[in-house]
């Protein structure tokens, strides 16, 4: 590979099967490529994302790290960094480093710090018996109220009204290094029926610079709501629907701490990707600022 053309892993993030989970390109030395490069790459990946990560000098197991979609940057990806730490785990397997412990229950791979432009994430990686794990904790989020004319413009695009939403849980938007809208729809079958304009939703998206829009409901049969359905289209950032979005998913735990039905140390699971044929598994912990998001990823 030549320095402008370098190896791209690609794993499936959130899930331990090749056939769910988001996939995710993965550079694991982008020293040498420019803006333009990385660009080119990850619109030749043609996956949501493709993280590039370059080594710092400064400090062992410490990386910069920039992500793009097929067509433009982004501040910040879940997924391509629960990607990007089993990647580094892998790669320093196959180089023959061994963990402290043969014990996969107590196996710590490694601890990684990502220098992201959203903030400093830290990615802790564990072996278990299905491969590694990777666990991110994200940079400080923060939620605002979704404006009333802003809302509408959304429900339209996406073809839903108001009373497709759960009353309980207003509309708001939340920040995890990128800003993701938050609806809850009222019922399971609503959430599955996504027919949404592209179009629009892609402009609405743009304007207001959105990453991805959070559509979730909780799992009725989990009266203690921490298990809820999710997805994510994306057309701002030139994706239909992501199957897995762990900078959504950080965006909600912060939305439901403020909408008070979650408090730090809950652990959310979000189930991803079931209308799109690539089941995906989410494990939220909820913090006070930051939370922390957990999945598995696997070769691709």
């Amino acid at each position: 590979m030549s320095l402008t053309n370098p190896t791209v892993f690609r794993y499936a993030a959130f899930t331990d099967n090749p056939d769910g989970g988001n996939p995710a390109g993965v550079v694991l030395d982008a020293r040498m490529l420019s803006d333009a490069d990385m660009q080119r790459i990850a619109a030749d990946v043609g996956y949501s994302e493709t993280a590039f990560l370059s080594e710092r000098a400064d400090s062992a197991e410490q990386f910069d790290v920039r992500y793009f979609t097929p067509i433009a940057e982004i501040d910040f990806c879940g997924h391509a960094t629960i990607a990007s730490g089993v990647a580094l785990a892998d790669a320093a397997s196959s180089g023959g480093k061994r963990d402290e412990t043969d014990d996969y229950g107590d196996a710590m791979a490694r601890t990684f710090g990502f220098h992201t432009k959203a903030g400093f994430v830290s990615v802790d990686v564990l072996r278990t018996p299905v491969g590694y794990a990777a666990t991110l904790t994200s940079p400080p989020t923060s939620v605002a109220p979704l404006d009333e004319d802003v809302l509408v413009e959304l429900l339209d695009a996406l073809d839903w009204h108001e009373d497709d939403l759960d009353e309980r849980f207003p509309p708001a938007v939340g920040w995890s290094g990128n800003w993701h809208p938050v609806l809850v729809a009222g019922s399971r079958s609503r959430l599955r029926r996504l027919d949404y304009d592209y179009d629009e939703l892609a402009r609405l998206s743009q304007r207001e610079g959105w990453a991805t829009v959070q559509l979730v409901c909780p799992d009725d049969n989990d009266g203690m709501m921490r298990t809820w359905y999710s997805r994510n289209p994306a057309p701002g950032v030139g994706i239909d629907e992501d199957p897995a979005t762990g900078s959504a998913a950080v965006a909600f735990g912060a939305y439901l701490v403020s909408a008070g039905s979650a408090a730090p140390g809950d652990v959310i699971t979000i189930m991803q990707g079931d209308d799109m044929g690539r089941p995906s598994i989410i494990l939220l912990t909820i913090g006070n600022a930051a939370m922390k998001v957990t999945g598995t990823a696997v070769a691709l």
